[in-house]
């Protein structure tokens, strides 16, 4: 019986301002394939109008419409991994392309998949309970909700136990995809030691690793207040940039024979 090889997983340490770096090669690599590119762009715009469109008459849907951008991103990203991988092997890369390789990653994104939609349940039950127990009106659309509770001033404790909650919960995303993600589609590692490594990563190079969560969340914030369409280009190029971040800090090998 053959014993399953353990690959050498080497995390490398930077420097805080070297996600800029990542930014600039993120570019370069989105400018080798536009079009396959933007094409990951459109769909998350695409589902990010269906989620709103969906909640918008809904008040009590209002977290849903924050948790689905988090579900949705780093498994839309795998499809931008794929297009950078195929490239770096010489293969011809290509939206259709990228979506048929990816299933040869199938169980582990599933696997991805799965730990994002609880995370984004056990969000959407968090918050939904936050503020059923404090919030005194009816509820009506989601405009009529974020007015009443986040412009008014009326709710400021519950507002911040919100931030706060809602903060922790991304920064735990954050944490197991940043390279785990990138990980699964290089290597098809196994959900389990891609998720251990990202979070090696992210506490070996703190500083560095933070600087590039603010500015996933900045350009993300710029992409939505664009009417979501900002998101087009904002998501490939953070796509590309997160595998930048994944090449630079992890490094696997075969164990020596």
């Amino acid at each position: 019986m053959i014993e399953p090889v353990t690959p050498v997983i080497t995390i490398r340490q930077v420097g805080l301002l070297r996600p800029l770096a990542w930014l600039a090669a993120g570019w370069q690599d989105l400018m080798a394939h536009p079009g396959p590119s933007l094409m990951y762009g459109v769909l998350v715009t695409v589902a990010g109008w269906a989620i709103v469109t969906l909640a918008a008459p809904h008040a009590e849907l209002f977290t849903t419409v924050i948790s689905g951008f988090v579900l949705i991103a780093p498994l839309i990203a795998a499809g931008i991994y794929e297009l950078t991988r195929q490239r770096e092997a010489g293969q011809p890369a290509s939206f259709l392309g990228s979506l048929k390789s990816l299933r040869r990653n199938a169980g582990s994104i599933a696997d991805y998949g799965i730990v994002l939609l609880l995370a984004g349940l056990l969000w959407e039950r968090v918050a939904a309970v936050m503020f059923a127990l404090s919030y005194g009106g009816e509820m009506g659309t989601v405009t009529d909700f974020v007015r009443d509770v986040f412009l008014s001033g009326n709710y400021v404790g519950v507002v911040i136990a919100w931030a706060v909650t809602g903060g922790v919960l991304a920064s735990v995303v954050f944490a197991v995809t940043v390279v785990g993600m990138p990980m699964v589609i290089d290597r098809d590692a196994d959900v389990v030691t891609a998720m251990l490594t990202s979070v090696r990563t992210v506490f070996a190079n703190l500083p560095a690793m933070v600087f590039w969560a603010l500015l996933i969340v900045g350009l993300t914030g710029l992409g939505m207040a664009l009417a979501l369409v900002g998101l087009v280009l904002v998501m490939p190029l953070l796509g590309h940039a997160s595998w930048c971040a994944y090449k630079d800090l992890v490094q696997v090998e075969a164990p020596p024979a």
